[in-house]
């Protein structure tokens, strides 16, 4: 492998672990110590809730961090903007490390505490969309699913060191916990800032940017012409993503606090069976991209979604019997193999859907349009189904099952991509397409 190429892989997997060790941060601490902290006068039900929207609303920031950051990357190039999303998240994470809590000054915490969570919500709508971007405009042809599994396993190792560094501190200062040691996860934010910044300045603007600036290809509005040529494609990014980007936040943040709070298992071993399963998850996601490079994206991504469907019941009749070893195996099956394997499936295919002058747009927008409606609501409408079924979990399941079904469905009416020039977008009048489309309208 060229130098260079090494290069990439470490700067767009490094950076992508370093934003969303950030953001899987917030949310562990929202389900254990921000509902606390920001919302003591609240039950204990409500401020979980109330700390889940405060991270649902960095969802709806994170549409326009796409607009905004995508257009960028689109005109000035991949390098600088993804140098930009990391300082703002990692800066926001930082902040939150230093901010005054409720019994200090009242109101004021949960609101500021809310603007930072927007700040972050901005970095991260286009950050892992760059990151993925980064890595496959340098891939070889026949290896895109497996450079692109970098910044893929960069959200494992992200939420692998996010995991790690609060149960180290939940171990080693359990009293303290939410009086400081809370914060020092958030603070060493800061250091891990600095080592993506250097990391990411080192590496060259991809080739592909490079080439259609050159020709003079660049679009003035990219995301219109996205909307434009690309209609179809940006449909299936928002909705094949349904089930991985609501798995994310459904077993690393709900599963969580369902473990936590309504099981009354020991804080630490709920963060270790996460650790656990996240481990299990960097060997899934290359296994699955390495798969898809061989026989292809949609039958891969197809089979993660079903499998992780009919994990729905099973994930919590193995939370629900109290057994330590039976807890690790229903977070290492559902999260580890199923919701990895849509995650380690997507990041090439979604790349492959858009041609190089629109392709920070149109992939950063839809991706985050698709987590606005699939990611945000998760953890707060699941807390609110099992207070509203009485403690049981079971219209949880069926909320995995739905989404995981949408994701297969849309895959399944999706073109094959694995073989396709990545300097040519999926046009919406494909044959495929059209005769799906057609048949569906027949079937009306």
């Amino acid at each position: 492998m060229k130098p260079s190429l090494r290069g990439v892989l470490f700067a767009s997997s490094i950076g992508s672990a370093l934003e969303w060790y950030d953001f899987y941060l917030y949310s562990i601490a929202s389900a254990i110590v921000f509902n606390h902290l920001f919302f003591p006068s609240l039950s204990p039900v409500l401020g979980t809730i109330a700390s889940f929207a405060t991270m649902g609303v960095g969802f709806i920031a994170r549409p326009f961090g796409g607009v905004i950051f995508g257009h960028l990357g689109d005109r000035l190039g991949r390098k600088p903007v993804l140098i930009a999303t990391l300082i703002l998240v990692g800066g926001g994470t930082t902040l939150i490390g230093l901010l005054p809590t409720y019994s200090q000054i009242g109101m004021w915490a949960p609101l500021m505490l809310l603007i930072l969570r927007l700040a972050q919500g901005l970095g991260t709508g286009a950050e892992y969309g760059g990151s993925i971007i980064m890595a496959v405009e340098y891939a070889p042809a026949r290896r895109r699913g497996l450079f692109a599994s970098g910044p893929a396993m960069g959200v494992s190792i992200g939420n692998l060191l996010a995991f790690g560094s609060f149960a180290l501190v939940s171990f080693l200062w359990k009293q303290e916990l939410l009086q400081w040691a809370w914060r020092i996860p958030f603070l060493l934010s800061f250091l891990v800032v600095l080592l993506g910044i250097y990391v990411r300045r080192r590496v060259a603007e991809t080739p592909a940017f490079e080439s259609i600036s050159k020709k003079g290809e660049i679009r003035r509005l990219p995301l219109l012409a996205a909307f434009r040529e690309n209609k179809r494609s940006l449909l299936i990014v928002i909705f094949a993503q349904m089930g991985q980007n609501g798995m994310a936040y459904m077993f690393n943040v709900f599963g969580l606090s369902y473990v936590a709070t309504q099981l009354r298992v020991p804080r630490n071993d709920a963060l270790l069976a996460l650790l656990c399963a996240t481990i299990i998850q960097i060997f899934t996601i290359v296994g699955v991209s390495v798969l898809s490079d061989r026989i292809g994206r949609r039958p891969v991504y197809i089979c993660a979604a079903l499998f992780t469907a009919l994990m729905a019941f099973p994930f919590f009749w193995l939370l629900g019997s109290g057994h330590l070893i039976l807890i690790y195996l229903g977070f290492a099956l559902a999260s580890g193999i199923g919701y990895a394997g849509m995650l380690g499936t997507q990041p090439a295919f979604f790349v492959e859907l858009f041609g190089p002058a629109t392709r920070f747009s149109g992939f950063a927008v839809a991706r985050e349009i698709g987590t606005l409606i699939g990611g945000a609501p998760v953890p707060a409408v699941s807390v609110m189904l099992v207070a509203w079924m009485g403690g049981q979990p079971w219209a949880v399941a069926w909320y995995i099952v739905v989404l995981c079904l949408i994701t297969a469905v849309t895959i399944f009416l999706s073109p094959e991509t694995y073989r396709r020039e990545l300097g040519v977008s999926v046009p919406d009048g494909d044959d495929r397409s059209a005769q799906l489309s057609s048949t569906l309208r027949e079937a009306r």
